[in-house]
């Protein structure tokens, strides 16, 4: 399987920096995608980014799922017009747990290809404000920061200096696990472009290195809402918060306009066994709908 091809048939690509093919023709390469731990547990929003690992696997490459017990703290501005609340640290810690393994269901994590679980918290931990500051504030200028979508759209509204200090937490955990683990990729949703490209920046300023970046579109619904969310809230990948009928329900009761989109991001079937259901089935979607719900 080649990833990018993979994820062009799936309309799973937004964007990449220049020469990432030949990155990963070249080798098996490691890549990694964060996930802040503000939520109870992962929801279909989250699944994007697990589809996004298990293609990056499948394809012959190594994942690290990145568990955000430092970021998680902060809180991640992007995508948002206003301050976050921020969660407790006991809140947070049993909410990692859990998403940890939640993951665990869903990678492989045995063999040549074996996905990682890395706690960003291990690389502050020991790091007080004044090396943070010496050591990861002055990789980056203010305008430098001040020109990504994240702090840029958040200007009128108001940014806290913690929330606008996010972006160099996310941008050092870029460099660690190149320095630490080889690993030359990250991959996120669209919205993450900004903090990620930060991320390559202190690699090639403070490691003298090249690293890489991989973005997938944001997952809207047809009728403009936000996808992983249903009229009785979010979907959520636990059978507690979200009974297994009403995930499949969820499937079942998508709109047409939604349902090619949904089949390409989330089934594991190859290229030309969905193009055969497709066209076999077109007509029917609501036949569509029960394949990809039973699937999933």
């Amino acid at each position: 399987m080649n990833f990018i091809e993979e994820l062009k048939w799936r309309g799973m690509l937004h964007d990449s920096t220049p020469e990432i093919e030949a990155h990963l023709e070249s080798k098996k390469c490691i890549g990694y995608i964060g996930f802040d731990p503000t939520a109870p547990s992962m929801t279909i929003g989250n699944y994007v980014q697990i589809m996004l690992l298990r293609l990056f696997q499948l394809s012959g490459h190594q994942p690290i799922v990145l568990m955000g017990g430092a970021t998680g703290r902060i809180g991640d501005p992007s995508g948002k017009d206003k301050e976050r609340e921020l969660k407790s640290f006991d809140e947070l810690d049993s909410n990692l747990n859990f998403q940890m393994e939640q993951v665990k269901k869903f990678l492989d994590f045995e063999g040549e290809h074996k996905a990682i679980i890395i706690n960003n918290l291990d690389f502050y931990k020991d790091m007080n404000v004044l090396d943070f500051l010496r050591d990861v504030g002055k990789t980056l200028t203010v305008n430098y920061m001040s020109s990504k979508d994240s702090v840029k759209n958040r200007m009128d509204t108001g940014l806290s200096f913690t929330e606008f200090s996010y972006q160099l937490l996310q941008a050092y955990d870029f460099q660690c696990l190149f320095r630490d683990f080889n690993c030359s990729i990250q991959m996120g949703g669209s919205d993450q472009w900004g903090n990620i490209t930060s991320g390559t920046e202190f690699i090639r300023r403070n490691l003298n290195q090249k690293a890489y970046a991989v973005t997938t579109p944001l997952l809207t619904k047809a009728d403009g809402k936000k996808f992983g969310k249903s009229e009785q809230g979010n979907i959520w990948l636990d059978s507690k918060l979200t009974s297994p009928y009403k995930f499949y329900q969820f499937w079942i009761n998508a709109d047409d306009k939604d349902l090619l989109n949904f089949f390409k991001y989330f089934t594991l079937k190859s290229k030309a066994e969905f193009e055969e259901i497709w066209e076999t089935n077109k007509d029917n979607p609501q036949l569509l709908k029960r394949i990809l719900a039973e699937e999933l």
